[in-house]
């Protein structure tokens, strides 16, 4: 397993475990019956906290659907350098502080770890179209 494929296993983890605050929320808030039902558009969470959790969750798993299939192509690509592993720590880190900062509620640093996700992102993708690959 390359470096970068163990940060996307991290990231993946995470991100698959931050649904359990807000839905441990919505126990307290209706009971774990309440909780188990169907959604109803009109079931936002009392506490805004919960909202803005589901809210980043879902950023989470959007720019999940880029960083995951960069991390594969440049495993298939057998690209591993220093500086796609630091993207890789550096998307894991970005992704926990936009899940945590979202949370607090507090606006510009939430654009500085979003901002922080895409650059390794770019990073990822700029590694990878410039290896050379050829276009087939």
């Amino acid at each position: 397993m390359t470096t970068e494929l163990f940060w996307l296993t991290l990231t993946v983890t995470l991100t698959g475990l931050f649904w359990m605050p807000y839905v441990a929320n919505r126990m307290l808030e209706i009971g774990v019956m309440g909780a188990m039902r169907n959604p109803t558009t009109d079931a936002a969470p009392k506490a805004a906290w919960a909202e803005r959790m589901i809210h980043a969750h879902s950023n989470a798993v959007e720019n999940l659907m880029i960083f995951a299939p960069l991390v594969g192509i440049a495993a298939i690509a057998n690209i591993s350098t220093p500086t796609t592993v630091a993207a890789c720590q550096l998307y894991f880190f970005a992704r926990l502080a936009h899940y945590l900062i979202y949370t607090f509620g507090i606006p510009f640093l939430r654009t500085v770890a979003f901002i922080a996700g895409f650059v390794a992102q770019m990073t990822l993708a700029a590694a990878i179209l410039g290896a050379g690959l050829p276009l087939q």
